[in-house]
Parts: structure tokens; sequence; C-alpha cells
């Protein structure tokens, strides 16, 4: 059974109950186990083990959240060379237009060769009952690719 890693980090409600979604929407595809961390408790043994990441954070300061880099600097070097391939895709909790966070991320992943499967998710200011659907959407198609092979 293929694994679907959803790591994200929150500070308050908009990017928990985002994270929330992507996970209903990827359980909800089921034939693939889900495992969901907050960026302090997820490492390199958790991102080697999954066949597909789905990352979320807020947007802090037009970047992505000091915990998602901390998050991305532990598991950067263990995982370089060895997660090549993997399907992987972000949502964003934004302030402002979500635009800094996203390129933060995709730099930082870039060099761990992972494939973008889905476009960013942003839920920009207030959360709408589109985006947590734009959210669910997200994992229910992410995990079904996983789980059919698509990527």
């Amino acid at each position: 059974m293929k694994s679907l890693l959803i790591v994200y980090h929150t500070g308050g409600v908009k990017t928990a109950t985002m994270a929330a979604a992507v996970e209903r929407g990827a359980r909800s595809a089921g034939e693939v186990n889900v495992v969901v961390k907050r960026c302090a408790d997820a490492g390199p043994e958790d991102l080697l083990a999954a066949d597909g990441l789905i990352l979320g954070t807020p947007e802090n300061f037009g970047y992505m959240a000091g915990m998602m880099k901390d998050f991305l600097e532990r598991v950067f070097y263990a995982c370089e060379g060895k997660v090549s391939g993997r399907p992987w895709a972000l949502f964003v909790g934004a302030g402002q237009d979500g635009s800094g966070a996203v390129s933060s991320v995709e730099r930082i992943v870039l060099g761990l060769r992972l494939k973008r499967v889905h476009d960013p998710v942003i839920g920009l200011k207030e959360l709408t009952p589109e985006v947590l659907s734009n959210c669910e959407e997200l994992g229910t198609a992410f995990a079904a690719g996983l789980a059919l092979g698509v990527f």
C-alpha cells in the first residue's frame, strides 16, 4: 500500500483547517496510508517512508513558516538523492498573495528533485468553502494518483 505524508505548520486556525480538508480528501480516496504530522514532529524517516508528500504552511512575512523551513532543512541532506521523482504538492494559508511562501518552498523542494503534481492551493485571507473544497480535492486527487500509480 502506498503512503502519503502530509506535513504542515500552523500558528492559528487557517492552515490547520486547510490541512484537515486535505487529509479528509486523502482518506476518502482509500487504498493509501495517510500520515499527518506537524513540522516539528516529522523528520527524514517520515519522508523516506512516504511515496508522496503534501506540504502546508502559512505565509509569514511573505515567506514560508519558520517551522516549515526547519523541517525542510532537517530532511534535506538525509533525503537528498533518495526521494527524487516522488510527487509533492503544497497548500498555503496566505495573508498577502501566497507567492513568497510558494516560491520559498519550491526552491528547497527543487533541490530534493521532487515532482510537483498539483498547483498550490492558496487560501487567501479568509477561508472560503471554495478553498476548503480545493484542499479536499487536492487530497483526493493526490491519494488517488498514488493508489493508481499515476505518479
